[in-house]
């Protein structure tokens, strides 16, 4: 460590400015992932109709996935030395999903939610030419990791709108 350097400070091969912009498109994931998460819970819990028993399982697994994610984002954030999002407004600041008013029927639900793991799916991709460029394989990898989930959750309820 270099003379006069704080002993707290980041030194793990990514430049300050390089690490921000990183934590910045990571805040905007976790916002989104976040959004997503609501929403989904939101329906699971208000889902009706004859696919109710489909969807309300399919959906707690989904909501149940995205949880777990947002402690991954949040603590990647943290560890790039940025503090992470975690309320409300910040997020709806944050994030490319639209909040859902009211409750939709049943096949609605299946269509918003399949956008909103699309719209997750492109923030996390849009983050990759400044992680790549910083040589940030934890970022890449989780990136890699939820672009998978995102892009084959939303094949799975496309999948479901085929007639």
């Amino acid at each position: 460590m270099a003379k006069n350097t704080p002993k707290s400070a980041i030194d793990i091969g990514i430049n300050e400015k390089d690490r921000k912009a990183i934590a910045k498109g990571l805040s905007e994931l976790l916002a989104d992932s976040y959004s997503l998460y609501l929403m989904t819970h939101n329906f699971h819990w208000n889902v009706k109709g004859p696919m109710f028993n489909t969807l309300h399982t399919m959906f707690m697994a989904q909501y149940t996935e995205q949880w777990a994610a947002l402690d991954l984002i949040a603590e990647r954030i943290r560890a790039l030395g940025e503090p992470a999002p975690g309320t409300y407004k910040e997020f709806s600041k944050l994030t490319s999903i639209k909040e859902v008013e009211g409750t939709p029927k049943a096949i609605n639900m299946v269509e918003l939610l399949m956008k909103a793991q699309e719209a997750t799916a492109k923030t996390a991709r849009k983050l990759f030419p400044i992680v790549e460029k910083a040589n940030d394989q934890p970022t890449a990898d989780l990136l890699t990791q939820r672009i998978d989930i995102h892009e084959k959750t939303a094949w799975m309820l496309r999948s479901l709108l085929e007639e």
